[in-house]
């Protein structure tokens, strides 16, 4: 009853005064619990009544607790709190450090380690920025001391139990952070590391470990300040495999909402560098500079537990069948080439190969559309990109565009185009959990424009201008081809893209289409002095985005501030070494080496490979083998300076290849409609 009162008080006084964040009265108190590998379909009322009750009055939503790598043990998540951005010990790593008491508080030991060898420059800000602002702490468990401790691996104050804790002390700190380790401590190893199987215990004895961890953060919610407002976050994994976990605010007139991040740009997804600094803002102290997080905020009703227990088996689905896409596309884009190559030097079953050429180049988008259908299962998520497929399949080759060579290619360019653009004009709900895009779970995106789905949205402008540029004089040609390009560039650079290698790529591929439809020689210098313009244009987009206020800025921006403060070297090398990775991939790299040989030898020895399909494609459209040479300079280019390396000039291989072959076999001489004659000559 006097909780029911205190809150219709609070919503009385909002209505009366106005609207005022919960965190501007200087007595606000804030305790964060966190409960390693906690899963949302983890709870339930017989097994966990009190974290039950707990986000059951709270608002709530999915937490990425990806660090650097993949996955993320318990002691690399309180590290990440207690640094404010993403941070790790090295190695395979397992539960933190156990304190040794010191009095009332107590030290980590060997904490000299992270700052000195494992270049954690940044651990202890948390803790030493409260000290600093005159905040004192309680840490519960090692975990929590780990994440409230100062630059030398200190916490003032310290209890391995709840129960050990005095009412004075919770009403003296403002700040209480409690680690629940029961349910994740029976998944280590001998080792104390971190098992390498999906899940280490049976059902049985999870829910037995789930029981202790209710039962212990059921002893701080008991003695916790009423006003006090609680953060609940699954601050790990607990096996080999990345899933997203629980995230609850508890605070009056949050019941049932939606919890997310502007550093996600989700209404129901953070991340937790987010857990620091919602700490601090809640406090009203103010949040260096060196965290990346953003304050954890309430959204809409309507979030259930059911909803955020399906979002991560939406994302599980997505992992689950995601290797197996790349191998199918692979092998089918080898297969093809090998059947073309037969087929054309032959001149039989053109049509097939035309007709395969254009259902091949078409999957990569079904693969982004699928998410405008409903799907849970991978039976449904396969049956909504085959349906796509067909769809746009069948309209390349309807309507009066039929006719002519370049109608079904411009067809399927222009929808990878469009709808990558759109996406991106719409807050990007189409990459998220796609086989092209980004995946909650890993927590790498979850806004702007992807590496891969850059390939595509850069490839289909480049194609779709040269289509129009195609029945246009030399200089309109160019012109169109400058307009588009820039246009689906600053999509993809600024604030909505948020893409950095992408502009550095797409710059030179433009400039290089633009300047063959001219007429124009392509020289070494005039090509670098391309990607400097490209690198000098997408400087420009980071540098706008970091004046932003930092609720607002993208990855862009915050890089602008890692080169200030001398982390970027450190940024530069990890995306150096996984761009190098793919080049060893056995799902991308056949597909380069395919398409790159088979171009190599029909350009080589046109009729001997392809019965000169390549060359009546170029005599047909000299304006698309101006598009084709500009996407394959963007694509070598977004290789070079994406981390996701072979995957940019894959895909848009994927897409380019399998048209361009397209348009040349209903350019053959006997095919090509009389009606159509390029102006422009390159």
């Amino acid at each position: 009853m006097r909780r029911t009162l205190v809150v219709l008080a609070v919503l009385v006084s909002q209505m009366l005064l106005g609207w005022a964040p919960a965190h501007a009265d200087d007595k606000e108190r804030i305790a964060l619990i966190g409960v390693s590998g906690l899963h949302w379909s983890d709870l339930t009322q017989a097994d966990t009544p009190n974290l039950w009750e707990l986000a059951g009055a709270s608002a709530i939503g999915s937490m990425s607790v990806r660090t650097v790598g993949n996955i993320t043990c318990p002691y690399d998540g309180w590290l990440t709190v207690s640094a404010g951005t993403r941070s790790a010990a090295g190695y395979r790593c397992g539960p933190p450090p156990l304190p040794e008491p010191q009095g009332k508080g107590a030290v980590i030991p060997d904490y000299d380690y992270l700052l000195k060898v494992a270049d954690q420059r940044n651990a202890g800000l948390l803790g030493e920025t409260l000290a600093k602002a005159g905040e004192c702490s309680i840490a519960i468990g090692p975990g929590a001391a780990l994440g409230l401790a100062d630059r030398k691996g200190a916490v003032a104050t310290y209890y391995a139990s709840p129960i050990q804790m005095r009412e004075q002390e919770l009403e003296r700190c403002r700040v209480v952070a409690m680690d629940v380790d029961d349910l994740i401590r029976p998944y280590f190893t001998g080792e104390g590391k971190l098992p390498t199987v999906p899940d280490k215990l049976s059902a049985q004895d999870r829910r037995a470990a789930l029981r202790l961890a209710d039962a212990k953060a059921g002893a701080l919610l008991a003695v916790l300040p009423e006003s006090t407002t609680v953060v609940l976050a699954g601050m790990s994994d607990h096996g080999s495999v990345p899933h997203l976990r629980v995230a609850a605010l508890r605070e009056p007139g949050a019941h049932g909402r939606e919890l997310g991040a502007a550093s996600t740009r989700r209404d129901d997804i953070s991340i937790l560098p987010d857990l620091t600094t919602t700490v601090l803002t809640r406090l009203g102290v103010p949040v260096p500079d060196a965290m990346v997080g953003q304050p954890l905020r309430i959204g809409d009703p309507g979030a259930t537990f059911e909803r955020m227990a399906e979002s991560d088996e939406t994302a599980q689905t997505m992992r689950s069948v995601k290797g197996l896409f790349f191998i199918v596309l692979a092998v089918l884009q080898v297969l093809f080439y090998a059947v073309a190559f037969l087929l054309l030097r032959r001149r039989r079953g053109l049509r097939a190969v035309r007709l395969a050429a254009v259902a091949l180049a078409a999957l990569p988008i079904t693969s982004i559309l699928v998410n405008l259908l409903p799907w849970s299962s991978a039976a449904e998520l396969f049956g909504g990109m085959l349906a796509w497929l067909v769809v746009l399949t069948a309209l390349a080759f309807a309507g009066p565009w039929r006719r002519s060579p370049l109608g079904p290619l411009a067809v399927v360019a222009g929808a990878s185009a469009a709808t990558l653009a759109a996406d991106l004009l719409t807050g990007t709900t189409l990459q998220l959990n796609s086989f092209m895009g980004f995946s909650a779970e890993q927590g790498a995106r979850y806004y702007g424009l992807g590496n891969i789905p850059f390939a595509l949205l850069a490839t289909g402008t480049l194609l779709t201008s040269t289509v129009i540029a195609h029945r246009l004089s030399r200089p309109w040609g160019a012109a169109v081809v400058a307009v588009l390009g820039t246009f689906a560039m600053v999509l993809g650079g600024s604030g909505m893209g948020s893409d950095f290698g992408g502009v550095i790529a797409f710059v030179p591929g433009i400039a290089v289409t633009a300047l063959l439809i001219l007429g124009k020689r392509i020289s070494l210098v005039r090509l670098a002095l391309f990607c400097v313009a490209g690198g000098v244009a997408v400087t420009g987009f980071a540098v706008a985005n970091y004046l932003r206020p930092a609720s607002e800025q993208s990855h862009l921006g915050r890089f602008v501030g890692q080169v200030l403060s001398g982390e970027a070297i450190d940024v530069i090398v990890r995306k150096l070494v996984a761009m190098l990775s793919t080049l060893l991939s056995p799902t991308l790299m056949p597909v380069v080496i395919a398409a790159v040989a088979f171009l190599v030898y029909a350009v080589m020895r046109p009729e001997q490979a392809t019965a000169g399909v390549l060359p009546a494609a170029f005599t047909y459209s000299p304006a698309l083998k101006a598009g084709l040479i500009g996407t394959l300079v963007s694509g070598v280019v977004g290789t070079l300076v994406n981390d996701s390396g072979a995957a940019v000039l894959s895909m848009a291989l994927a897409l380019a290849i399998p048209l361009v072959l397209s348009a040349g076999i209903a350019a053959l001489p006997g095919e090509a409609p009389a009606e159509e004659r390029p102006l422009v000559k390159v």
